[in-house]
């Protein structure tokens, strides 16, 4: 008796296919030029570019030393999906040198793992690395012992404060010198200080925490944060911005011919003790063009005794939660703000599409300067990789034709996206010759350099889809899955049920209107199924099956049909007699 299996989705990144040629030649994409990571971030007119795109600022704050490690990656895919490209985050010099001379980057305070994970998300980074940040945290950030000196002078270019400051900039600057995007890494842009102009006590401070991040091997755009009274004295040469929304974005630079952005667009407020929760509303956000930062995205807990405390009038220390009214709550729940802010930024980058599931489960990447094949790639415990797909990603713009060599092993769906200004090649191993004298050239996904024009891409982000176990086991998990559409192109996993009743015996799966790709049963691999044929059906052992609901998860690369028929023969395609 035939069974229809209705699906549903979780779509990917979306990607063009191409037949398989033994060599390419893609001429029918849009033109585009090679595109290294040279130029990074910049603001030399009244809009940002990337590598000389445009490129608007969507950010959020979420502070590694407020929430735990092991929710990290959590809060960083709900930025995501919530449409944001762009983490910030403070350092503070107090948790990271609580003793003179002795530095902790362990645990909780793994600043590389996060900025690291920050890229496997999909995330860029303004680093905001004080050695000030306020952020309602104990002195500022600034450990306490420097108060042992009964001169000190915080926030000067006195000998004693400046001469802490080198010495953990010199250990804090090598573990965020390589993780800059012009060499491979997430961080766009670095903060110099913060809110200086509204303290300005020394005329030279700025200059001299600039140069103390230059001289360490900062290559990014440098920013200055500030309120509207503080930019005019506290800026350096760079782009500067306002730190707050005043109830609508201001003009952020003291150069109408600069970019506008609102480095902090509370979301909501501290709080004291014996004070209310204060609470904001989220309506106004996003009304200009301006790019944007939300503070905060997540605030998270100041743990232990870390808060800080506000004395003006009177002193009033601040609560241990850091919920801000933020956009996800303390425990890193959804708030009504993030379905809002969801829905704006869906509007601006264009089209309501759901967040992929694909992206966020591809957990770990590769950075390479050139391409790596799929048996070089540094996965299973040092063996490679060896079936499945490879995807790889770099930054491209412009015009032009992109090559392969024949390079490609063996079939490779292209796509250039503008808003991420990113080509993408996802590859696929179909299959490694098992006979003949080609044994040794059996190498998998790109073998060698793929050119636009004569130019060879460079920079890759290289991620490993072999759809192991693991990984398929790691799908179960998803709670993003969506109805399928009418129009549903790959790739993307789609996932369904086959109810058995009794006792289950085997059957075969036909895929009709589906194109190319591969089916999971209760997380088995079934095989590849490809519409050009012969093959019609995939086998099904009962012994795979269970009575009740039975997982089907489909990999499609190109075009997805909304049913899976189970029949009792299988169809194998035309014969064909053989002498």
């Amino acid at each position: 008796m035939p069974v229809w299996v209705q699906m549903s989705s979780a779509g990917v990144q979306v990607l063009t296919w191409f037949p398989s040629h033994s060599r390419f030649n893609w001429s029918s994409l849009v033109p585009l030029q090679l595109r290294g990571r040279t130029l990074g971030l910049q603001a030399e007119d009244s809009e940002f570019r990337l590598e000389g795109m445009p490129f608007r600022i969507f950010g959020g704050s979420m502070h590694y030393f407020r929430v735990p490690k092991e929710y990290w990656r959590d809060r960083m895919v709900k930025m995501k999906t919530c449409g944001l490209n762009t983490l910030t985050t403070y350092v503070p010099w107090n948790l990271h040198e609580a003793a003179n001379g002795k530095f902790d980057f362990s645990g909780n305070l793994d600043l590389e793992a996060f900025l690291t994970l920050a890229a496997e998300v999909g995330l860029w980074v303004i680093l905001r690395p004080g050695p000030y940040i306020c952020s309602e945290w104990d002195l500022g950030g600034l450990p306490s012992w420097l108060l042992q000196d009964p001169e000190m002078q915080l926030r000067t270019t006195y000998k004693g404060f400046t001469e802490a400051v080198d010495a953990y900039f010199d250990h804090l600057m090598t573990r965020v010198v390589p993780l800059q995007y012009k060499k491979g890494g997430p961080i766009i842009a670095v903060q110099v200080e913060n809110e200086y102009g509204s303290y300005a006590k020394d005329p030279q401070y700025l200059t001299y925490i600039k140069m103390a991040l230059l001289d360490r091997g900062i290559v990014e755009l440098l920013m200055t944060s500030d309120n509207r009274d503080g930019l005019s004295s506290g800026y350096v040469e760079g782009v500067n911005m306002s730190s707050n929304q005043e109830r609508g974005i201001t003009r952020a630079s003291s150069d109408q011919n600069k970019p506008k952005m609102v480095m902090e667009y509370w979301t909501g407020w501290f709080d004291s003790w014996g004070g209310p929760h204060n609470i904001f509303d989220a309506d106004e956000v996003l009304k200009t063009g301006a790019s944007i930062n939300l503070y905060m995205f997540h605030g998270g807990t100041n743990f232990g005794f870390m808060n800080g405390a506000l004395d003006s009038d009177e002193y009033k220390p601040d609560v241990t939660s850091y919920d801000y009214d933020a956009v996800l709550t303390e425990a890193g729940d959804y708030t009504s703000k993030f379905f809002k802010l969801r829905q704006l930024f869906t509007k601006i980058i264009g089209g309501d599409k759901p967040q992929s599931p694909f992206s966020e489960y591809l957990s770990k990447c590769w950075f390479s300067e050139f391409p790596v094949n799929m048996e070089n790639l540094p996965v299973n415990d040092g063996n490679g990789q060896a079936y499945g797909y490879t995807l790889y990603e770099t930054v491209i713009s412009g015009g032009g034709q992109l090559h392969s060599r024949d390079h490609v092993r063996d079939r490779a769906q292209v796509k250039s996206t503008e808003q991420l200004l990113q080509l993408r090649l996802l590859v696929e191993n179909c299959g490694r010759v098992n006979y003949g004298l080609m044994l040794n050239e059996q190498r998998k996904g790109l073998i060698g350099d793929v050119f636009l024009n004569k130019t060879p891409l460079r920079n890759f982000k290289i991620y490993s889809l072999e759809m192991k176990p693991g990984f398929m086991e790691s799908l179960r998990g998803v709670t993003a899955w969506s109805t399928i559409p009418d129009y549903a192109v790959g790739p993307a996993f789609f996932r369904g049920n086959l109810q058995v009743q009794y006792l289950p015996r085997d059957t075969f799966l036909k895929l009709e209107g589906w194109e190319k790709g591969v089916v999971f049963v209760n997380g088995e691999n079934l095989g590849r199924y490809w519409k050009i044929g012969p093959q019609e059906t995939l086998y099904l052992p009962a012994t795979w099956l269970h009575p009740g609901n039975n997982e089907i998860i489909v990999f499609e690369e190109r075009m997805a049909g909304r049913i899976i028929q189970s029949v009792d023969m299988p169809y194998l395609g035309r014969t064909h007699y053989l002498d």
